[in-house]
């Protein structure tokens, strides 16, 4: 599914695996273990997370905007929604979405433009591109990053990121650092797996694509978040110590000379990282929001009220679905995170 058994559909898992082991995400379960800051909880049960499947939450840099795509797994659209201080907006399409397969948008530190994946065709062709990992095609089911630049309230039309970072016909999941380098994932490992890569920006241009160190071999990784600084990233993997039919959420720290660390395992923070992915950080730089099909379990024996309200959490977001959901990362960063430069 994720590092050495590729993703049918990137951005989605199947809901077999979303749904293996027991449901630990739950904040009753957390408590006991956790810091209050650091519980996962649900991101807007009902209207962002909700009854289709929903993933890869990008917010404005005020955090009173948010993108994300809904999908049922053949149908992707990006979606975005506005808070209007108390209460999320009913999404609704973005502008420049809604007539391809497009997914995972990654906001630029200073709201100034977004990049997401799409399938839609390079040629003008009227057909969506083809994808290749696992060893297998994906018909329509390619990938490459797009640019939207703001455009006074609105975004501008699409514009494909250049061959520097478009190598591949299978490139998902932006993550976009202030200095403008882009992180994303490509189908290039041996097994057809996916792989880390950074495409620096300098000196107004994207250099070429290289490798992250930790994503060589067997195991690659999905799905990066970026510090903003470029002083940490997450991302999802089946390395170990995570158990090989889920993924777990690694970090990875770089030091003032640019050398990233060895990833380390945040499932003591997160708990039970049971099929995770499309990792995103806040405009706060340390509250992850994540994706994963948990389902809260109720108590029992329950009351005909708890009943009624299990329900109705039922029908709007706890039924299996890929749902957004968030958790502070800040005290295990102010424990282990060094300042950069140092």
């Amino acid at each position: 599914m994720l590092a050495t058994t590729p993703r049918k559909n990137p951005g989605l898992r199947s809901t077999a695996a979303i749904l293996l082991g027991a449901g630990l995400m739950c904040a009753a379960v957390a408590q006991a273990e956790t810091p209050a800051s650091a519980q996962p909880q649900v991101f807007a049960p009902g209207v962002i997370s909700g009854p289709a499947s929903d993933a890869a939450a990008a917010f404005a840099p005020d955090a009173r905007t948010v993108y994300f795509f809904r999908s049922n797994g053949e149908d992707y659209d990006i979606m975005v929604s506005h808070l209007d201080g108390v209460h999320w907006s009913s999404p609704r399409i973005a502008s420049f979405s809604g007539h391809w397969r497009d997914l995972e948008p990654a906001m630029a530190p200073d709201g100034s433009y977004l990049i997401f994946a799409s399938s839609r065709p390079l040629d003008g062709s009227g057909k969506p591109i083809d994808g290749h990992w696992g060893g297998k095609l994906h018909v329509g089911r390619g990938g490459h990053l797009w640019r939207v630049n703001r455009d006074g309230s609105g975004w501008s039309k699409p514009v494909l990121l250049p061959d520097t970072v478009n190598r591949w016909d299978s490139t998902f999941s932006p993550a976009v650092a202030r200095d403008g380098s882009v992180y994303f994932m490509a189908a290039t490992g041996k097994q057809g797996h996916f792989q880390l890569y950074c495409a620096e920006f300098r000196n107004g241009a994207y250099q070429p694509a290289h490798l992250l160190p930790f994503s060589v071999g067997e195991w690659g990784g999905v799905d990066p978040a970026v510090a903003p600084d470029q002083s940490f990233i997450v991302f999802a993997s089946n390395r170990p110590p995570a158990p090989t039919s889920r993924s777990d959420v690694f970090i990875a720290l770089r030091n003032g000379n640019g050398r990233w660390s060895e990833p380390v395992d945040l499932r003591p923070v997160i708990h039970n990282t049971d099929g995770i992915d499309e990792l995103r950080l806040g405009p706060d730089g340390h509250t992850l929001y994540f994706t994963s099909g948990q389902v809260v379990a109720p108590a029992y024996p329950k009351s005909l009220e708890a009943s009624e309200r299990g329900l109705q959490q039922m029908q709007a977001w706890n039924n299996g679905k890929d749902n957004i959901w968030k958790v502070d990362l800040a005290p295990w960063l102010s424990r282990h995170r060094q300042a950069p430069g140092r």
